[in-house]
């Protein structure tokens, strides 16, 4: 396994550490760990809410939560750790309430200690305020709203691109901020597919008891899979579970490479 490092002078992946994650090489797939990637954020965000958190607490837990999974395995540390009805009242100082607090705080040092204690996150929104004023846009009737909107998930040029006004291209806006039109485009687009994608949560493997069953199932899918090519299922090599088939156990690589968390 590639030993992923982050720190402050490393704030952005690199593509081996986005192709290669933890979860992906413990046999997760690409898709499924967007899935829960993504869940995980809508988790923090609703709970944000409904403690009356400000946005940027929210964000950055978001941050931490997305960094922590570059250096550990969805395998081994679940977006929960038990299935529960997040309204449900808990009685306070019941032995749920101690089991459930004692829970959090050892969650909290394993965090810190994967994390390096390195908790230090840069918000964005201070620099999107700064780009509005470079491309002056800081009174224009729709865009500031709607570009504050999309940083908690995106950027100006896609609140430019809803509200059709067109940006500089003399020069250029995007060579003007440094940035890479192609990057600009790949996050837009990821960002866009996260309004449009339904999660199915039902089916998400939530803990590590059920991380665990799909990795079993998805190896037997695969071993299914090769014996078909090859003429025929052995159902003794399926029956005979994960580690122990005479048949491929590699997840396939994954195609597509995302460029944004």
């Amino acid at each position: 396994m590639s030993q992923n490092k982050l720190s402050l002078q490393n704030a952005l992946l690199t593509l081996e550490q986005l192709q290669r994650t933890p979860s992906r090489e413990d046999g997760i797939s690409e898709e499924q760990e967007d899935n829960l990637r993504q869940l995980g954020c809508h988790l923090i965000q609703t709970t944000g809410i409904l403690l009356k958190l400000p946005q940027v607490a929210m964000a950055a837990a978001q941050i931490l939560f997305q960094r922590f999974f570059y250096l550990a395995s969805l395998r081994k540390f679940a977006v929960r750790k038990f299935r529960r009805r997040p309204l449900d009242p808990l009685v306070l100082f019941s032995q749920e309430f101690y089991s459930l607090k004692d829970a959090v705080v050892i969650a909290e040092m394993q965090i810190l200690k994967k994390l390096g204690f390195n908790v230090h996150v840069q918000l964005p929104y201070a620099i999107m305020v700064n780009y509005l004023k470079v491309l002056e846009l800081t009174d224009h009737p729709t865009i500031p709203q709607r570009a504050w909107g999309f940083l908690n998930d995106g950027v100006i040029w896609l609140a430019a691109r809803e509200a059709e006004v067109p940006l500089p291209t003399s020069p250029a806006w995007w060579e003007v901020l440094d940035a890479d039109l192609e990057d600009i485009e790949n996050i837009a687009g990821h960002i866009k597919s996260l309004y449009y994608k339904k999660l199915p949560i039902p089916d998400l493997p939530l803990t590590i008891e059920e991380v665990e069953t799909y990795l079993k199932k998805q190896q037997q899918i695969m071993l299914i899979d090769a014996e078909s090519k090859t003429g025929g299922t052995n159902g003794a090599d399926v029956a005979q579970g994960p580690g122990q088939s005479t048949g491929s156990s590699t997840m396939p690589t994954a195609k597509r490479v995302s460029r944004f968390s």
